[in-house]
């Protein structure tokens, strides 16, 4: 099957064994190519069986390991106890992988997760903020500032947050070390989330961004200027626009 929709893909992956899936998913990857196919990744994140999904995750091919990362958040909504906590370690190394298709795979799993459980997804964004590495928080800030979550107002207010606290992470870090990857990574985010948070909820997002415009900090700067770009902010500062 090429070009399948998402229930097509999920029809098809059921029916296999794991090994069959995993050939499916290296057949139809769309890599190495400018596009991932992310349908198949959605659908395999609908069904995946967890021992499949748990393997993935730490699979050495770059786009298994971004279909079992966000194929996590599915069974997230559905962990406690310590199977929970096992699955958010899983997690979160993902969040903090070196390649960015996976760590997009993470982000994607929080997105999941806030579909199904949002207090459970507020809970794990906030353990992602207080980490000290800036690939984890930039997954925060990237899975908490979902558009097609942002109806619900826990997750509303928690997009904000979650900007909030990652630019206090960019602004905290030495002008020298600035110019890290990840540093840049988690910048490069907050260069588009913002609007995103701010957009979805304009009475308070508003004024935390202007008071984001009063910092004198380079790179906050630079991330006031990126989201004034953005059209879904622009006509928020300026109905005009």
């Amino acid at each position: 099957m090429t070009g399948g929709t998402r229930a097509a893909w999920r029809r098809e992956l059921t029916d296999l064994t794991d090994d069959e899936v995993v050939a499916l998913l290296g057949t139809h990857s769309g890599l190495p190519g400018p596009r991932a196919n992310l349908t198949l990744l959605a659908a395999f994140g609908d069904v995946a069986r967890e021992p499949l999904v748990r393997r993935l995750a730490g699979d050495g091919d770059e786009y298994l390991a971004a279909c079992g990362a966000a194929a996590l958040g599915r069974l997230l909504a559905d962990a406690s106890g310590p199977r929970l906590d096992e699955l958010v370690d899983v997690l979160t190394a993902r969040a903090d992988d070196e390649r960015w298709r996976v760590r997009e795979g993470a982000a994607m799993a929080v997105q999941r997760l806030g579909a199904a459980d949002p207090a459970a997804t507020v809970a794990l964004v906030r353990r992602w903020l207080a980490d000290p590495r800036p690939l984890v928080v930039r997954a925060a800030v990237a899975g908490a500032c979902e558009p097609a979550l942002l109806a619900v107002p826990e997750l509303r207010a928690l997009a904000l947050e979650a900007c909030a606290r990652g630019t206090d992470v960019l602004r905290a870090v030495p002008a020298g070390e600035r110019r890290t990857p990840d540093v840049r990574t988690l910048r490069q985010a907050l260069g588009y989330c913002w609007s995103v948070a701010v957009a979805a909820d304009p009475e308070r997002g508003l004024a935390a961004f202007a008071a984001l415009e009063r910092d004198d900090d380079a790179d906050v700067a630079w991330v006031v200027r990126e989201n004034r770009g953005k059209r879904r902010l622009a006509v928020l500062l300026d109905p005009d626009v």
